[in-house]
């Protein structure tokens, strides 16, 4: 089988963000008066809930509190430019190997994606920081979080960058870092690679994942077929 597309995850995936993530959470909190900060073990089981706004709901629900009585939409939006003007001002980086994955399907004349839980303010702010350039510049479609009735692991997100790219479930391949992106990629019928983060280290992939400890080490898009049983 003749793959043609690469559709990456985010977070984790193009860059480590998620101690970014925290560090803009708790510094929206702190700016509200709220006595909440989420240390990094916080984090990684808050992560197990998709979404930043489901997120913080998640974490009032645990201390026993009202999610309605906050203004949950407002003090996102205050995390989500606090993150885009750190990512502004290169706070972050992307992944060994992400750069030069981007290349190689360039040249080799495949289509690449993003398909991702978090929303696109995130997406273009973290592409203009660490590629210099606008993601319709390098990317054939992008699907967020926030255009979805559904997050990870629900296949929706995939299947949306699927419907933009004009791609079938089988000519694609997924690049992830955790559980949940995985789990989204293969409901969706896509072949799927995992380099875990920071954050989902010691996660219990199943024994039959494509893992890798660096997307640097696949190789390129011939080690991605080689590694899947496919052809570029």
């Amino acid at each position: 089988m003749k793959f043609s597309a690469l559709i990456f995850d985010v977070d984790g995936t193009l860059s480590e963000t998620e101690e970014l993530h925290r560090r803009v959470f708790n510094e929206a909190f702190a700016a509200r008066g709220l006595d909440w900060h989420w240390t990094r073990e916080d984090h990684r089981e808050l992560l197990q809930t998709t979404g930043g706004k489901k997120r913080i709901a998640a974490f009032l629900s645990r201390r026993g509190e009202d999610p309605a009585a906050h203004d949950i939409a407002s003090l996102h939006r205050d995390k989500t430019d606090r993150y885009t003007a750190l990512m502004s001002g290169g706070e972050i980086a992307l992944r060994d190997g992400v750069a030069a994955l981007i290349s190689d399907a360039r040249a080799a004349g495949l289509k690449i994606a993003i398909a991702t839980t978090t929303s696109r303010p995130n997406i273009d702010a973290l592409i203009r920081a660490t590629l210099g350039s606008e993601e319709s510049e390098l990317f054939d479609a992008i699907a967020a979080g926030d255009e979805v009735a559904a997050k990870k692991p629900a296949p929706d997100v995939y299947l949306l960058a699927l419907d933009r790219l004009g791609v079938q479930a089988d000519r694609a391949v997924a690049l992830e870092d955790w559980l949940n992106g995985l789990a989204s990629a293969q409901a969706a019928g896509i072949a799927c690679i995992v380099s875990p983060a920071t954050y989902t280290q010691g996660d219990a992939f199943p024994a039959d994942t494509p893992l890798v400890g660096s997307f640097a080490d696949l190789g390129g898009i011939a080690g991605i077929a080689e590694r899947l049983g496919v052809s570029a």
